[in-house]
């Protein structure tokens, strides 16, 4: 019998970024860097370890939004050519690094570059396929997220826009990987007391919530972060071991910062001569990473040094076996003082994870192995697999929290996006107005419906809330919010004033087209289970 288990978690979102209208826009690289540098590293370290025989177990959340994404065919498309363009770039860096310091990392790229072509085309360009194999080989566990990845405690003043939020990201999970979701990840871990009820409704039994947000519970949890407690609703909340989360995601304190480790910002894309580049940047001549970047962190200082993909493997050893190690320590101590085997949970943004620490999903398939065949422990287990082995839990409701800045709201409600509520508070009424109204709507209707909740849920994204508050890409986050909410608008007096414009409907519908299958029936509440 193992002491103990840990649980690890990778939560994969990006917010919806699909701009046809746009041959190359700028900010659809972040999901085409995101497959390159961490979703298709992963699967080729799953597929590395299933050939191994490693019987891994981990859980992903697969946020709605990105789930879109992966399986939109425009988007796969610019992917490819994406692909095939710093394929070409790795070949020419090949050359002109010979007989030079950066000549062993060129080659890495051009391999992984290639191979990660090779992976893409293997799935038909569907990576949802991958993630939904190792689920069913019962390696995964897939949680989902709220729809558009929404700020759900500062969405309470109108709970039938929460509901929209899960029932739209449950039905499409459900499509998407062929199982009805067992858990979700609160966007932003962010939770208030009334939440979890609304997961009941459409069959969740647990969420992730940051370490504060159970230990401040109602009740004092008798043990700690080590082991869930259930809400009075009967919805599982699994808190966040703080311990084994700063040692991977901390680049002062924990692993990611080690001086042999790949430097993430120095990218030739900014260090080379500009026509030797400028066919590999965007074509307004706008420079960019590219992905290939040949120097390591080698100190605090802004000496840089040449990359040695030998030496950050072993160092990404070192580091497996560390955190094995000190994983085995606290799950001996925690043991002795528990009448249960203690839960480790460690959640991590999956980005983290080869696009910031290029040597993630390395570690992680080292880590897998090592936890394997090094130790006795503690075993590998995912939250929903927990609850099986153990259905008793103590009951309490935990306080409101979140992951971000200090633990609460403020990073998504403070003077830089405070004025983006009250647009969407009038909005979700006017949603939930047209839904119970025209519930029985047909036709024509129904599109312009469906279309509204769409453009009510994109410009709910925590994450241009986010973005405003960091100062970074800012005008994009604004502008995205505010058109939303202008579609949404417009969308509905022309409901209302049934004067719907059917050639700027289909405009919408090809544009901003997230979630084929939603439904506007979701914001009335006779949809409630």
């Amino acid at each position: 019998m193992y002491k103990g288990y840990l649980c690890m978690i990778l939560h994969a979102h990006l917010p919806y970024v699909r701009h046809p209208e746009h041959e190359n826009f700028l900010e659809e690289k972040w999901l085409f860097e995101a497959i390159t540098e961490t979703y298709i590293p992963l699967i080729n370290a799953f597929e590395r370890l299933a050939e191994e025989g490693v019987p891994f177990r981990l859980t992903i959340s697969l946020s709605p939004t990105l789930l879109s994404m992966l399986t939109d065919g425009l988007l796969q498309e610019r992917y490819s050519r994406h692909l095939n363009k710093i394929i070409e770039l790795s070949d020419k860096e090949a050359g002109r690094t010979y007989n030079t310091p950066f000549h062993q990392s060129a080659l890495m790229y051009q391999d992984q570059f290639k191979r990660s072509r090779d992976t893409f085309y293997s799935y038909q360009g569907n990576l949802v396929k991958a993630f939904k194999k190792f689920q069913d080989l019962d390696r995964l566990e897939i949680m989902t997220c709220a729809a558009t990845h929404g700020f759900l405690p500062l969405m309470m003043n109108n709970k039938n826009a929460i509901r929209a939020q899960i029932r739209t990201a449950v039905d499409l999970h459900a499509r998407q990987t062929g199982r009805q979701p067992e858990g979700i990840w609160l966007p932003e871990c962010a939770y208030t007391p009334g939440i979890d009820p609304l997961l009941k409704d459409y069959g969740l039994k647990y969420f992730i919530l940051d370490t504060h947000g159970l230990l401040f519970a109602s009740h004092r949890p008798r043990y700690g972060v080590y082991a869930p407690i259930f809400c009075p609703s009967g919805v599982a909340a699994f808190g966040r071991d703080t311990e084994s989360s700063k040692q991977v995601w901390s680049s002062n304190e924990g692993y990611p910062g080690d001086f042999d480790y790949r430097e993430f910002y120095r990218d030739i894309g900014f260090d080379l001569d500009f026509e030797y580049v400028k066919p590999y940047i965007h074509p307004d001549g706008i420079r960019i990473h590219t992905g290939i970047k040949h120097f390591r962190i080698t100190g605090k200082s802004d000496h840089k040094e040449a990359y040695v993909p030998s030496n950050a493997r072993e160092k990404a050893a070192i580091h497996a076996g560390n955190f094995m190690f000190n994983r085995k320590l606290q799950v001996e101590f925690i043991s002795s003082i528990m009448d249960r085997p203690p839960i480790i949970v460690a959640p991590y943004d999956a980005e983290l994870f080869g696009h910031w620490w290029f040597e993630g999903p390395l570690w992680l398939e080292i880590l897998m192995k090592k936890i394997h065949f090094d130790q006795n422990t503690f075993s590998l287990i995912t939250p929903g697999e927990y609850l099986k082995r153990h259905g008793y839990n103590q009951v309490a409701t935990p306080c409101a929290s979140s992951w971000g800045h200090k633990g609460y709201n403020e990073v998504w409600l403070c003077d830089k996006n405070d004025w983006i509520y009250k647009h969407l508070h009038v909005a979700s009424d006017r949603m939930v107005e047209l839904a119970e109204k025209l519930y029985h709507a047909a036709g024509l209707q129904v599109r312009a419906l469906n279309q509204a909740a769409r453009e009510l849920m994109l410009a709910q994204s925590s994450d241009w809330a986010f973005i405003m508050n960091t100062g970074t890409m800012t005008e994009y986050a604004v502008r995205r919010t505010k058109t939303h909410l202008d579609n949404f608008l417009r969308l509905y007096y022309e409901i209302k004033e049934n004067r719907i414009d059917e050639g700027w409907l289909y405009h919408l519908e090809s544009k901003n087209n997230a979630f084929p299958d939603i439904d506007f029936r979701s914001y009335a509440d006779r949809t409630v289970a």
